[in-house]
């Protein structure tokens, strides 16, 4: 009985599909299109992430003071305050070009911000590692600096580590310095004290350069690293896992290849990679599992993302380097706050056409990993399909 009302209501449409106007079938068809488009982005609005609001607290820092003590909590500066007041007064006056997109000047020369969930194992030594070179490199109290601050007598054994350019002279203009955001990402641990106690073990000529700031709530990695990003005073910044998997020092190769896209406006982002250690023993050795979840994510991300992001071979390495006039094109548009953050990063470079240089750097497996290979896979997956289609399908916006 059923298979014969099935076969007569295929014949009844299919007369009736015969019978009416072409029109009006273009009309139906075009009419079904928009009603599923409407439900599809009805679906992604409803599942794509949207960050939750900042606490007052959130935006506040320790560091330790002159005599050695924590103190109080104090306000952080946000970079982006002063670009929207340039950017209001511009438009206002009518002008609509991106000559009010001028972010304010830096404070020091670089900053470093580090992401720590539950790190107070890891933390430590990390920090050493990155403190040594920082001090080293862009430290203050340089050999190589005279007394009235500038940095161009740094050229000499200091060019090949990336962070002197005299080509039109602008090196003179930038700062020496360096901080530290640690971005405590609703630690549980003693994640603060440690880097507080790291802070003291430095002495007070650099122990104000680490700043500790807490997240009541955990945010997850990339809501940290984006909410770190906010209050960065360098004019480059950089985020760095905690667990210390990266040769730090490769931040030299990083800032040099960054100078030799960067554009005219001085935008452009590195990205750290791992791409050329995938035939070496330490990868070889991971298991089948793992590694048939990283080739999978690779062609997501070529299938899904767009043909600049799509082309770089290790979007999720820890180690990314930005400089100040590229972040207000990126940061104020994150939206993604899970282990997928680095792929939305890249892609808004891409489409505010930041020049981005994918850097080879040394790096080393770490005991301790947060990261479930299985789960978080398949949740960054999912996670790339709804980026791609919160942005494909106007969801988000740049606005």
């Amino acid at each position: 009985m059923v298979p014969v009302v099935a076969k007569t209501l295929v014949t009844t449409i299919t007369d009736t599909v015969k019978d009416a106007p072409r029109f009006l079938l273009a009309a139906y068809l075009l009419l079904s299109l928009f009603v599923l488009t409407q439900i599809f982005y009805l679906l992604i609005y409803a599942v794509a992430p949207t960050p939750r609001d900042i606490l007052r607290s959130e935006i506040t820092y320790q560091h330790i003071d002159d005599n050695g003590s924590v103190s109080s909590s104090k306000l952080l500066p946000y970079w982006k305050d002063a670009y929207d007041k340039h950017k209001k007064t511009a438009q206002e006056k009518g002008d609509l070009s991106d000559g009010h997109l001028n972010i304010e000047d830096a404070e020091v020369f670089m900053s470093l911000v580090v992401p720590a969930f539950n790190e107070e194992k890891r933390l430590g030594i990390m920090l050493s590692e990155a403190v040594d070179y920082l001090q080293k490199e862009y430290g203050k109290d340089n050999p190589d600096k005279t007394s009235n601050g500038s940095t161009r007598r740094r050229l000499k054994g200091a060019q090949e580590n990336g962070h002197v350019s005299l080509g039109n002279g602008s090196a003179e203009n930038l700062p020496a310095g360096w901080e530290v955001l640690i971005i405590s990402d609703g630690s549980r641990d003693k994640t603060v004290d440690t880097a507080l106690e790291f802070a003291r073990s430095l002495g007070t000529e650099s122990a104000g350069s680490i700043r500790v700031i807490s997240l009541v709530e955990n945010r997850g990695k990339g809501g940290a690293v984006t909410h770190g990003m906010r209050h960065v005073r360098g004019q480059y910044a950089v985020f760095a896992d905690a667990d210390g998997a990266s040769k730090f020092e490769d931040l030299g190769r990083l800032l040099r290849e960054l100078k030799k896209v960067q554009d005219l406006e001085g935008r452009g982002v590195s990205v750290g990679s791992r791409a050329h250690l995938v035939g070496s023993e330490e990868v070889v050795k991971r298991s089948f599992l793992r590694n048939l979840l990283m080739h999978s994510f690779h062609l997501l991300l070529w299938i899904l993302t767009p043909k600049a992001t799509a082309a770089i071979r290790d979007t999720q390495c820890g180690f990314k380097l930005f400089s100040r006039p590229a972040l207000p094109y990126i940061i104020p548009y994150m939206h993604s706050e899970s282990w997928i953050f680095d792929v939305e990063m890249l892609m808004l470079a891409e489409a505010a056409s930041i020049p981005v240089a994918e850097v080879p750097i040394g790096w080393h497996e770490v005991q301790g990993s947060k990261l479930n290979v299985l789960w978080d896979s398949l949740g960054m997956a999912w996670g790339l399909f709804v980026l791609r289609a919160a942005w494909a399908m106007g969801v988000y916006r740049r606005t």
